[in-house]
């Protein structure tokens, strides 16, 4: 981890003089009058407090655990880094409703709005149903 903060805070610098010298390489170019292009300056300006801001977050994340990550130490087994992923339930038909569901909704964005309509009521319905599949039926807890 300490690889990835060292990797993001060196890219946040990069990017930053990188968009100096974008600053500076417009300002001298004739071809924009001796101005500054706002698109570039922004699109790299952006990329730096992004890196930045990824770095300043792995890096509270690695302070916080208070300790190597088990991908971190050389002598870790494959065992060490196994942990819950979380619960899905691989006979469930729910997710594959609201994805239909979900393409119908944006399909109805292109085609007509009142086939959005349809779209986002089984959208509604889809998520109560994939929410509280194991409220009842033969799943029930």
């Amino acid at each position: 981890m300490k690889a990835n903060i060292n990797l993001f805070w060196i890219l946040g610098a990069f990017f930053i003089l990188a968009d100096i010298a974008y600053i500076i390489w417009s300002l001298v170019d004739d071809i924009h009058g001796g101005r500054i292009e706002w698109v570039g300056t922004l699109a790299i300006g952006l990329s730096a407090a992004l890196a930045l801001f990824i770095g300043f977050f792995i890096s509270r994340t690695y302070a916080a655990q208070g300790g190597e990550l088990p991908e971190d130490r050389l002598d870790a087994n494959i065992d060490d880094g196994e942990a819950e992923q979380g619960f899905f339930s691989p006979w469930s038909w729910w997710p594959i409703m609201l994805a239909v569901s979900l393409a119908l909704t944006f399909l109805g964005l292109a085609v007509g709005f009142w086939i959005s309509f349809i779209g986002a009521a089984i959208v509604i319905i889809s998520l109560v149903g994939w929410v509280y599949e194991y409220y009842r039926g033969y799943f029930a807890h």
